[in-house]
């Protein structure tokens, strides 16, 4: 009988490498003949360039090239709109636009070259939040933009009027989120050179290799086919590596010098380099029976796009359609928009705009419970989604809702007691002596799972099987970026599985666009449920040829998701994601009344994941994203003053350490199988820090009776929110 793969936790296949510091990382690379760069950004957030004199750079000894905006053939990219220049050529708009490369035989003579470049700027009125984009007069930052609009979205369901009309308690409040920097390990960094063939190769990180591909051989109107992306160890990547950052500009520097060029960031190059979490504000407006039902919800979105477009038109679209939360409302009306500013670009980010809407949905559900008496597990369980439910898109929920068995679970381990006359919160003992408040808060959530808004979502995988008379080695071909998440083990275990062969036995293949057709981005939470559909598929088209003895025994097979709709401009309505993946998380907290500082001591995520391939990996995504969502929600402070960063490395940008975890932390995971999924798995990646800023301010309520409108949630803001000052900035 063949050994099961599936649902053990066998261990990481890069674990060794990396822990021994074997692993290869972009800013590890070097090669024979290898030059330096460095790059000018501009250091301010709004300007037009008057001239630029790169003569005394050029003129140094050992320098190779200084390359402008005209030496791009392309000067535009962009993963959804290419709008962002490579190198600017006449107007700033934030501080991270790039004015020159220098390409030297020293690191050091690319940083003394780059410091001689002058550059005669025009400032202008710097644009540095939404609301001036909006205002009469502001300065248009694109052409074709003269609103400094990049997208908006406008949902209608039902009749509001109506619903509010019939609703006995109406929650209205503001809710505003800040950006959020990724902090991977590795900063930006890559090789790039011309093989003997003149194929450009490019190797660094990144989240999709075959998309990194085609926005340089775009910009540099070169076939795809002769650009060659390939990926080393990837440091972290959180959504952060989806826009090509270094890539173009080493590209472009190996072209035109016929070296192999290698750049490393600072961190504060890094920092400045590519996009943050979108920082929103959120106003909603909802309205409920007497027995707690839903009726209505009124909202407006407005969402900080920054300089440049990015994937701010699929955030924002994710945030409007998530922003109901898992609930069924009858009636609905949603306006919202992407707003260009000269802040650093917003972007991809764990959750991709799914954080932002869970957090302002929650604490109405957390708010119209106080209101209408009603405990908020209660609450919420009357009014989740259910099989045939319409969203507020008017599609009806993909099938595998379970947004009420994850709630249970985490309510249940936080000592809620399920009553015949309702769920019930337990009860909290505080120490009147003292100035520290206890608290214990809940929230629930839910996350898109795949590409969606019309976004075609296919993977292909390629299966080799060699040997005589049995299978004795197996080469599978999926070049997915490995960021740390593990996938690369998980694809081992679905091919064994698929395969009925040993797990020692399976071979991947790089990750190297000349090593197969694409399987998609390392994003969405999506490679699981994409990547083993097509490795099923493979598999079974192998083992057909293998039994044909056709040796080696190749099959190649491309999943293709079922199909998705972006949301009509009138109506907002369309089947925008084919599946969901549902979470609860829990807390319980202390907070100084003296200082305003929160303390997590307890916290509980539970995650349905269809099925756990490897469970050992799944608790660890579950660990690692609470722990980055526990950083947003109460000390990742992300500051701009006039589009310039005031937090540009990790000694003002402060991120969570093992002192600021919680010590007692539990995940928990369900399997309620998804029937998409291969083995009825859905995904975990993004899920786990969702509702967890939520149950953070729920449980400060608990302790101090105070509702927090804001987050991060700093000492700072915390301490004014009990003076009864709100302090949040947009």
């Amino acid at each position: 009988m063949a050994e099961q793969y599936i649902g053990r936790s066998l261990p990481r296949t890069d674990a060794y490498a990396k822990v021994t510091g074997q692993a290869i990382y972009p800013g590890d690379l070097s090669m024979d003949g290898m030059v330096h760069m460095k790059m000018l950004f501009a250091g301010r957030a709004h300007a037009r360039i008057i001239y630029i004199d790169t003569s005394r750079a050029a003129a140094l000894s050992g320098v190779l090239a200084v390359l402008t905006a005209e030496d791009v053939p392309v000067n535009s990219y962009g993963m959804a709109h290419p709008d962002q220049p490579v190198m600017c050529r006449d107007v700033i708009r934030f501080v991270g636009d790039r004015i020159a490369l220098i390409v030297a035989e020293t690191i050091e003579l690319a940083e003394y070259a780059r410091d001689l470049i002058h550059v005669e700027y025009e400032d202008l009125p710097i644009v540095d939040s939404p609301d001036a984009a909006l205002a009469p007069g502001a300065p248009f930052l694109h052409a074709g933009k003269p609103d400094n609009i990049l997208s908006s979205y406008r949902v209608r369901k039902g009749d509001v009027a109506a619903g509010f009309a019939e609703a006995e308690v109406i929650v209205e409040q503001t809710y505003t989120v800040g950006a959020q920097e990724h902090a991977y390990l590795q900063p930006d960094a890559g090789l790039a050179w011309l093989d003997d063939d003149g194929c450009l190769v490019v190797i660094s990180a990144g989240q999709w290799a075959h998309d990194d591909r085609r926005q340089i051989a775009r910009s540099l109107d070169l076939p795809e086919e002769q650009v060659r992306v390939q990926y080393a160890a990837i440091g972290g990547a959180f959504g952060g590596r989806e826009d090509v950052t270094v890539h173009i500009p080493l590209a472009l520097a190996a072209l035109r010098t016929g070296r192999p060029v290698k750049i490393v960031w600072d961190r504060e190059e890094t920092t400045i380099g590519h996009p943050k979490r979108h920082a929103m504000r959120i106003h909603h407006r909802w309205g409920a029976r007497g027995d707690g039902k839903l009726l209505a919800q009124d909202s407006e979105i407005i969402a900080d796009a920054g300089a440049y477009a990015s994937t701010s038109d699929y955030v924002l679209a994710t945030t409007v359609l998530l922003s109901t939360g898992p609930y069924d409302i009858p009636n609905v009306s949603i306006d919202a928009k992407a707003v260009y500013t000269n802040n650093i670009t917003g972007g991809a980010f764990r959750g991709f705009g799914a954080p932002q809407a869970v957090f302002a949905a929650e604490l109405q559900m957390a708010r119209l419970a106080e209101a209408l008496q009603i405990d908020p597990v209660e609450l919420r369980l009357r009014n989740f989604l259910d099989e045939g439910s319409l969203t507020s898109t008017m599609a009806e929920v993909p099938p595998g809702i379970s947004a009420m068995e994850t709630l249970k679970a985490t309510a249940r381990r936080l000592g809620w007691r399920s009553e015949p006359d309702g769920w019930q919160r337990p009860k909290v003992k505080q120490e009147k002596q003292s100035n520290m408040r206890q608290g214990i808060g809940i929230a629930s959530g839910w996350k898109t799972v795949g590409f969606t808004f019309g976004w075609p979502d296919e993977a292909t995988a390629t299966i080799e099987l060699y040997g005589e008379a049995h299978i004795e080695r197996v080469v599978v071909r999926m070049p997915v970026a490995e960021m740390g998440q593990g996938v690369h083990t998980v694809i081992r275990q679905m091919s064994a599985e698929a395969l009925a062969v040993p797990f020692e036995i399976i071979e991947l293949g790089a990750v190297d666009t000349a090593d197969g057709p694409s399987a998609g981005a390392a994003s969405a939470s999506r490679l699981v449920l994409m990547g083993g559909n097509a490795i099923r598929g493979a598999a079974d088209v192998a083992l057909a040829r293998w039994q044909e003895e056709d040796r080696p025994a190749v099959g190649a097979y491309t999943f293709r998701a079922p199909p998705t709709e972006d949301l009509d401009p009138l109506t907002g309505q369309g089947t925008a994601a084919y599946a969901l993946a549902y979470l609860a998380q829990g807390v319980e907290v202390e907070v100084d009344l003296e200082t305003g500082h929160v303390f997590v001591r307890r916290l509980i995520s539970a995650h349905d994941v269809g099925k756990a391939i490897n469970p050992q990996l799944v608790e660890g995504q579950i660990e690692g994203g609470a722990v980055q969502g526990l950083g947003w929600a109460t000390m990742e402070n992300f500051i701009t003053q006039k589009g310039i960063a005031l937090t540009p490395n990790m000694s003002t940008y402060l991120i969570p350490t093992i002192a600021d975890i919680p010590l007692e932390f539990e995940a928990i995971i369900l399997e309620e199988e998804l029937p998409l999924g291969p083995w009825g798995a859905t995904g975990i990646g993004e899920m786990s820090l969702v509702a967890l800023a939520p149950a953070i301010v729920d449980a400060i309520h608990e302790a101090t009776g105070v509702w927090c409108n804001q987050i991060p949630l700093t000492p700072e803001s915390v301490f004014w929110s009990l003076k009864g000052s709100d302090q949040s900035t947009f």
